[in-house]
C-alpha cells in the first residue's frame, strides 16, 4: 500500500486501519473467485464418462478376457474420441482464459485522512474511493463528492452516450469514468457488486448439444435396451452353435462365442460417427481459430448452420464506440477559417471527451493547428457547452461557444425554430450535432469564473459527429441477407439514433429499418414474439428484455445467435442458442458464449455460419453411412438369433470394412467444401437412405450365410476351418455392400468422389491379398468350388443391392415415418 497527495482537498478521513482490518476478516473485501470456463476435471469427466464410451469399453473388455486381442482393435475409438474432445477444449480453455485476464489495477482510497493506492481486491465495504478520469470503477459506491465526473455505462446498461454523475448518485462496477472526478463511498463489494450480481446466473455453464450428438445419443440410448438383451441372446446362440455351454466351457470355445456375440454389438454402434463428429467439429473450430475466431463448446459449431436469426448488439459490432467528426455545415455570415480555427480551439482541451477527440482527429487531417486562446471556459456536461475567447481584431476575435444546440438557441435572441428543427432532422440521422456560435465582443470580466451566454451571439455552424460505423459492417449484413438470416439491431441506445445507423448500413437492404422503443414491448413472451416479427431495430434495451427477447424468438422456433460485448448481454447471450462474443467483451460474457470474435471483428461471422453449415451439411452425407452400418448389424443379430447360426464375421472383420467403406471415405467427404444451406429434414433424409441400405446389405450377408454352406457341402453346425471360409467369405459379402453404399452416399461420381470410391475399392482388395493383412484379419480366399460359390455370392448380392434400392424406398415410406416419429418421441418432441 503507497502513499500519494495533491488530491482536491476534502474533509471525510475514511476508515482507520482497524475497521479496514475487521472489515477484511468478516469478508467484506472486493475479491471474487472468477472462473472463465470450466475447470480441467470437467473437461475431462464430461469426455470421459459418456455413455458411447461405456458400450464400447464394456465390449472391448469382453473381447480381451477371451484372449483375442486383434478383435479388440475397435478400442481404440475411445481413445481417440475422448483425446480429441479433451484437447480442444482444453486449448480452448486456455485461450478464453488468456483473454479474460484483467490488469491488476491500483486504486486510490481514503483512509485515516490520507490518499492511499491499495489493490483491487483490498478495497472494502465504506472505503472512500477517489474515482478518476480514465479508471474503471471496482466496486458499486455513492458519490460523496463530484468534480465534473462523467462515466461510461455501455458495460451495463448498453447506452453508449456518457452519463453525468452528481453528489448522492450511484455508480456501478464495471462503468469507466471518461472525464472528470469524485470521491465516492463504497456500497458493494466482491460478488455482491451490481454487475457481480447480474452475471451471476450468467456464469453456469451451459452444455450445447447438438441435433446430430442428441441423434447419436438417443440411438445409444435406445440400444442400451436393445443391447443387452440381445447380447446375452447372442451368446446363448454362440454357445449352442459350438456344442452348447458345457462343451464350450470345456473346451474354451466359449471364448469364440463371447467374441463372435461381441462383433454384432459392437457392429450396431456407430462409434466411427461419434468419432468423426468431435474431429470434424474440432478441426472446424481450428479452421475457425486461424481466422481469430474462438469456438469454446464444439458442439456449437452445428448450431452455426442452423441459426436463422441474428440479434446484433450496435456498439462493438455494428459500430466500434469511437466517435468520428462527420462536417462542419457553415451557416449564413460564416467565415470558414474563423469557424473551424474556433472550432478547433474549442475541442483542444486538457483532457477532451470523445466528441472533443473526434473534431480535433477530423480537423487535424484538414490541416488546422492550435490557434492562441485567451481565455478558455471548459466543456461541463452540467452547463453543456464550452467556450473560448480571442484578443485583437479581425473575424477570429470575440469569444466562440459550442455545444448542445437547444441549450444554446434557448439563450439567444431571435427566433431559431428553422435551425432547430434542421438540428433535429440531423439528430434524427444518428449524428451527434452540436452548435458554434459568436460573440463578436471580447468576454466580460470574471467570464471564466462565472460563465454565460451572450444572448446577442450569432450561429455559425452545425457539427455533426457519428459513432464509426465498422467499414466490414454493410458487407457482413448483405451476407446475412443473401443467406436467409434475418437481423435484428438491440441495443440500449435511444431506438431513433439505432434505427438510423442501421439504415446506414442497410439492415434491411432497400427497406427503411423499423425502430421501436423497447419500453413499449409487451411482457408476454408469445405477444411479444409476434410483435418482434415486424421490428428490426430496438433501442432502450434492458438487460432482462435482451433475454426475453431470445425467449420470445424460441417460441417461434427461431434458432437464435446473440452479440455482445457488456455484461448487460452476458443473460441474453447465455439464453440464445448460439453465444457470440467480441474479444474485448467483459470476462463473464466471454464466459458464457460458445464462440468468442478474439480481435472483435464482426466480418468473422460469415466464416463462422459457413463453417457451421459446412460441417451439418457434410456430416448428414456421411451419418448415412455409418446409420446404415448400424441397421444392417442389428438385423444380422436378429437372423443370427432366430436360425441359431454361428455370426457370420469377427470384430475385426467389422473394423476392416468399416475403415474402408465408412470410416476414412466419411472423413475425407466431410472435409470436402460444401456450401449448401441446411435444410430441415434431416432425419427423414438420413432414415430414408440408411433402411433400404442397411436392409439390402443385412440380407447379402444372412443368405450367404444360411446358403453358402449348403453349396459347399459343408457339414452342419459349421465348425474349425469351414467356418473360417464361410466368415471371410460373407465378409467380402460385405466389404461389397460396403463399397455401393459408399458409392450412393458419394454421388455424383464424375468428379474426384468416383476416383475416391474406386482407390478405397482398390485399397481394400489389395488388403486381402497381402498374407500379413489377410492373416491379421482373418480373410481368405478359397479356390476351387469355393471361388466359383464366392464369384456367384457377389453377383446375387449386387442384384439383390440394386433390386431393395428399387424396390424398398416404395414400400417403406410409411416405416420410415414410423421410424422417425419414433425417434422424435424419444427425443421428447411431440
Amino acid at each position: 500500500m503507497s502513499e500519494t497527495t495533491s488530491m482536491p482537498t476534502v474533509t471525510e478521513a475514511g476508515l482507520n486501519a482497524q475497521e479496514v482490518r475487521d472489515r477484511m476478516e468478516r469478508g467484506e473485501s472486493n475479491a471474487v473467485k472468477s472462473s472463465s470456463s470450466r475447470s480441467l476435471a470437467d473437461i475431462v469427466r464430461a469426455n470421459v464418462f459418456t455413455l458411447f464410451n461405456g458400450i464400447i469399453l464394456t465390449a472391448m473388455v469382453m473381447v480381451l478376457i477371451t484372449g483375442s486381442w486383434k478383435d479388440a482393435v475397435f478400442g481404440f475409438v475411445i481413445l481417440i474420441n475422448t483425446g480429441i474432445g479433451i484437447v480442444t477444449e482444453l486449448r480452448a480453455k486456455r485461450t478464453l482464459d488468456r483473454l479474460s485476464i484483467l490488469v491488476a489495477s491500483d486504486y486510490l482510497v481514503r483512509r485515516g485522512g490520507k490518499d492511499v493506492e491499495v489493490s483491487h481486491n483490498d478495497i472494502v465495504l465504506g472505503d472512500l474511493l477517489w474515482v478518476r478520469a480514465g479508471e474503471q470503477i471496482p466496486a458499486d459506491a455513492q458519490i460523496v463528492e463530484d468534480w465534473g465526473l462523467e462515466l461510461d455505462e455501455s458495460m451495463i446498461t448498453g447506452e453508449s452516450r456518457t452519463v453525468r454523475k452528481k453528489p448522492g448518485d450511484t455508480v456501478y462496477s464495471g462503468s469507466t469514468a471518461v472525464s472528470g472526478m469524485a470521491l465516492v463511498r463504497v456500497t458493494a463489494v466482491g460478488a455482491h457488486s451490481y454487475a457481480a450480481t447480474l452475471t451471476a446466473q450468467a456464469k453456469v455453464y451451459k452444455k450445447n448439444v447438438s441435433d446430430l450428438n442428441k441423434g447419436i445419443n438417443t440411438i445409444l440410448k435406445f440400444m442400451t435396451f436393445l443391447v443387452v438383451p440381445l447380447c446375452i441372446l447372442l451368446i446363448i446362440t454362440q454357445m449352442n452353435a459350438v456344442g452348447g455351454f458345457a462343451h464350450a466351457f470345456t473346451t474354451g470355445a466359449w471364448r469364440q462365442a463371447v467374441v463372435s456375440a461381441v462383433a454384432g454389438v459392437v457392429g450396431m454402434v456407430p462409434e466411427g460417427l461419434v468419432l468423426l463428429t468431435s474431429l470434424n467439429f474440432a478441426l472446424a473450430a481450428i479452421r475457425l481459430a486461424r481466422k481469430n475466431t474462438l469456438v469454446q463448446d464444439l458442439d456449437s459449431v452445428e448450431t452455426l448452420a442452423r441459426v436463422d436469426c441474428l440479434n446484433l448488439d450496435k456498439t462493438g459490432t455494428i459500430t466500434d464506440g469511437t466517435i468520428v467528426y462527420d462536417d462542419c455545415a457553415l451557416l449564413d455570415g460564416a467565415d470558414r477559417t474563423a469557424t473551424l480555427q474556433a472550432l478547433y480551439d474549442l475541442s483542444n482541451e486538457a483532457n477532451p471527451n470523445g466528441t472533443g477527440a473526434a473534431v480535433l482527429a477530423g480537423l487535424s487531417k484538414q490541416g488546422v493547428t492550435a490557434g492562441t486562446v485567451a481565455e478558455r471556459v471548459p466543456f461541463s456536461s452540467a452547463r453543456k457547452w464550452s467556450a473560448v475567447s480571442y484578443a485583437g481584431d479581425g473575424p477570429q476575435s470575440g469569444t466562440w461557444t459550442m455545444g448542445a444546440p437547444e441549450v444554446i438557441l434557448a439563450a439567444l435572441d431571435g427566433d431559431h425554430a428553422d435551425l432547430l428543427a434542421r438540428v433535429n432532422r440531423l439528430a434524427q440521422d444518428g449524428n451527434r450535432v452540436l452548435l458554434v456560435v459568436h460573440d463578436p465582443h471580447a468576454a466580460p470580466a470574471g467570464f471564466v469564473d462565472h460563465p454565460t451566454l451572450d444572448a446577442g451571439a450569432v450561429p455559425m455552424g452545425l457539427v455533426t459527429c457519428s459513432e464509426h460505423i465498422r467499414d466490414d459492417a454493410e458487407p457482413t449484413l448483405a451476407w446475412f441477407r443473401e443467406q436467409g438470416v434475418r437481423c435484428r439491431v438491440i441495443s440500449g441506445d435511444n431506438p431513433v439514433t439505432v434505427g438510423a445507423i442501421a439504415g446506414r448500413v442497410k439492415l434491411t437492404g432497400d427497406r427503411k429499418p423499423v425502430a421501436m422503443d423497447a419500453r413499449e414491448l409487451p411482457e408476454d413472451l408469445d405477444e411479444l414474439a409476434r410483435t418482434l416479427e415486424g421490428v428490426d431495430v430496438l433501442g432502450r434495451v434492458l438487460p432482462e428484455q435482451k433475454k426475453a427477447i431470445v425467449q420470445a424468438l424460441h417460441r417461434t422456433d427461431h434458432v437464435v445467435a446473440m452479440t455482445g460485448d457488456g455484461v448487460n448481454d452476458a443473460l441474453a447471450i447465455k439464453e440464445a442458442d448460439l453465444g457470440i462474443a467480441m474479444g474485448n467483451a467483459a470476462p463473464a460474457t466471454k464466459a458464457v458464449a460458445e464462440v468468442v470474435l478474439v480481435d472483435s471483428r464482426f466480418s468473422h461471422l460469415p466464416d463462422v455460419v459457413a463453417r457451421g453449415r459446412q460441417v451439418m451439411a457434410n456430416m448428414e452425407r456421411v451419418a448415412s453411412l455409418f446409420l446404415t452400418k448400424t441397421v444392417y448389424s442389428a438385423l444380422i443379430s436378429f437372423g443370427v438369433v432366430l436360425t441359431a447360426i454361428s455370426y457370420p464375421y469377427l470384430p475385426r472383420h467389422i473394423s476392416y470394412i468399416g475403415a474402408l467403406t465408412i470410416g476414412a471415405p466419411a472423413f475425407l467427404l466431410a472435409l470436402a467444401p460444401n456450401t449448401r444451406r441446411y435444410m430441415p429434414g434431416f432425419l427423414r433424409r438420413v432414415f430414408a437412405f440408411s433402411l433400404p441400405c442397411g436392409i439390402a446389405t443385412a440380407l447379402a450377408v444372412l443368405l450367404s450365410a444360411w446358403f453358402v454352406p449348403s453349396l459347399m457341402g459343408w457339414a452342419r453346425p459349421v465348425a474349425g476351418d469351414d467356418l473360417f471360409w464361410l466368415r471371410s467369405m460373407c465378409a467380402t459379402a460385405l466389404f461389397l455392400m460396403g463399397i455401393y453404399v459408399l458409392a450412393r452416399v458419394a454421388r455424383p461420381l464424375n468428379s474426384w468422389r468416383g476416383w475416391l470410391v474406386a482407390a478405397f475399392a482398390a485399397v481394400g482388395v489389395l488388403g486381402m491379398c497381402i498374407p500379413f493383412v489377410a492373416n491379421f484379419f482373418a480373410f481368405g480366399l478359397p479356390g476351387g468350388k469355393g471361388l466359383l460359390t464366392l464369384g456367384l455370392q457377389l453377383v446375387i448380392a449386387s442384384l439383390l443391392f440394386a433390386t431393395c434400392m428399387w424396390i424398398i424406398p416404395r414400400l417403406l415410406p410409411a416405416a420410415t415415418d414410423s421410424v422417425i416419429s419414433r425417434y422424435k418421441r424419444l427425443r421428447g418432441k411431440k
